[in-house]
């Protein structure tokens, strides 16, 4: 008894002293916690996932006989990284700043356009004939084509309308290419007479100027000129040779432009909407907006820059007609044909009609043409352009200058040509479809009790906007 006695108060001691250790550590950590109020409180510890150890013996799901297979065993997940002084890491994506995400984001979609714009590019320099050649007939069509409409307002059938267009447009410009052949080969003769008398003057003329040029140092100019011409026999052969390729090539293009213009004039609506069809449900109904816009856009360019383009040949023409300055008439059909190459094209056709008046009738005949073209060039931009294009297929200069210079990098003349048309029609196709996407977002938010802007919106009235 006495040691049962002796036993239980040694027990007892223990538990007096285990109860004095935690009473102090409770006292410690309330200290702790009032010296740090705004310390978070600890977070308990993640409980480690349960390991189901595989057994010999089997479970009994539905004969006892066969024993299920343990799932693998999952490691639980590391403790995040630790900074040297046992710190937390912080998180990557939360240190790079926002500006330069946004910037990742915006320079990597950037490289996939500009890769799909390079590829594009090379598929249209591989087949560049075909794709000139579709463009120029784009633009014989959107001339022609009011005329085919007004036939067929008339009550001429459309076939017949659209075969009486045709041969009368294309038997046209055949009579004008006629018609400039002719006045050069008529004047030929008297060009390159004058051309040497010409020769001739600008040689005296150099000789009693003050620039102190001697008759050796101008022999020697010729001298030099000559074993050029003579030293690069096998290169001008060549570019003989590439210019009967050339020739061939323009053959080809004009009959795939005439092909494709008969088929635009005959079946133009219908070759749109098979296009269409080639885009996705989705997107055909803005682009079934755009088309017409853009069409209007370019039928609104070829007839306005036709009529300014004969108007500057007409004007200019008569000009250096009356300075009788020789071949008026042909240089008058090449202002024509350079006026669809815009601000490019007017300064090229005014540069050769001066050349032309320099070296036939003298400086006083060349400054004169020069003040005639000068004087039609600004009627024609501050004053016909506006009047007859209009607003629809406004161009800012600077656009015009850079799509000039790209089209003829890309695609020489015919580039030149073609670039401005393509950056009105796209300036008109985007801002349709800014606006119709706009529209479209209006239409879809939730009016007054769940209803949409377009069940509220009178029958037709979104369709007639759009």
């Amino acid at each position: 008894m006495s040691e049962k006695r002796h036993w239980g108060a040694v027990v007892a001691s223990k538990l007096a002293k285990l109860a004095d250790r935690l009473d102090e550590r409770r006292a410690e950590v309330t200290a702790e916690q009032d010296e740090q109020p705004d310390a978070p409180p600890p977070k308990p510890p993640k409980p480690r996932p349960h390991v189901q150890q595989r057994t010999g013996a089997g479970t009994a799901a539905g004969s006892g006989s066969e024993s299920a297979p343990a799932p693998k065993a999952v490691a639980a997940p590391g403790p995040p990284p630790q900074a040297p002084g046992g710190s937390q890491l912080p998180d990557p994506l939360g240190v790079v700043p926002w500006s330069m995400r946004v910037a990742a984001e915006v320079a990597w979609r950037l490289l996939v356009l500009a890769g799909t714009v390079y590829v594009l590019m090379r598929v249209i320099g591989a087949i560049q004939l075909v794709v000139l050649a579709f463009v120029a007939a784009l633009l014989i069509t959107a001339l022609l084509q009011p005329v085919v409409g007004r036939l067929k307002r008339a009550g001429v059938p459309r076939g017949l309308a659209t075969g009486i267009t045709f041969i009368g447009g294309f038997v046209l410009m055949g009579l004008v290419g006629w018609f400039v052949v002719w006045q050069v080969m008529d004047n030929v003769d008297d060009l390159s007479t004058k051309l040497t008398d010409g020769v001739a003057e600008m040689k005296r003329w150099l000789l009693n100027s003050p620039f102190h040029v001697t008759e050796d140092q101008i022999n020697q100019i010729a001298k030099n000129l000559t074993d050029t011409i003579s030293t690069n026999t096998k290169a001008i052969t060549d570019a003989g040779l590439q210019g009967v390729t050339v020739i061939v090539e323009l053959l080809t293009g004009m009959l795939l432009a005439m092909f494709s213009t008969l088929f635009l004039l005959y079946d133009g609506r219908n070759i749109w909407n098979w296009t269409l069809k080639l885009f996705p449900a989705a997107a055909r109904d803005g682009l079934a907006g755009a088309g017409p816009r853009a069409w209007r856009t370019l039928t609104l360019y070829v007839r306005g820059t036709v009529i300014v383009a004969l108007i500057d040949a007409v004007f200019i023409g008569v000009g250096i007609w009356f300075l009788n300055v020789p071949m008026a008439v042909p240089l008058a059909v090449v202002i024509f044909v350079a006026a669809f190459v815009p601000l490019v094209g007017a300064v090229a056709s005014g540069a050769l009609a001066m050349v032309v008046a320099l070296v036939t009738e003298g400086p006083f005949t060349a400054l004169m043409v020069l003040i005639v073209v000068l004087a039609v060039q600004q009627i024609e931009g501050h004053i016909l352009q506006p009047f007859i294009l209009g607003r629809a297929v406004r161009v800012h200069p600077l656009a015009v200058v850079l799509s000039v210079a790209a089209g003829s990098l890309i695609a020489g003349i015919g580039g030149a040509v073609v670039a401005v048309p393509l950056v009105a029609v796209t300036n008109t196709v985007v801002g349709y479809l800014r606006s119709h996407a706009r529209e479209a977002a209006l239409a879809a938010e939730p009016g007054p009790q769940g209803a949409t802007v377009e069940e509220l919106a009178p029958i037709g009235g979104l369709a007639e906007e759009s």
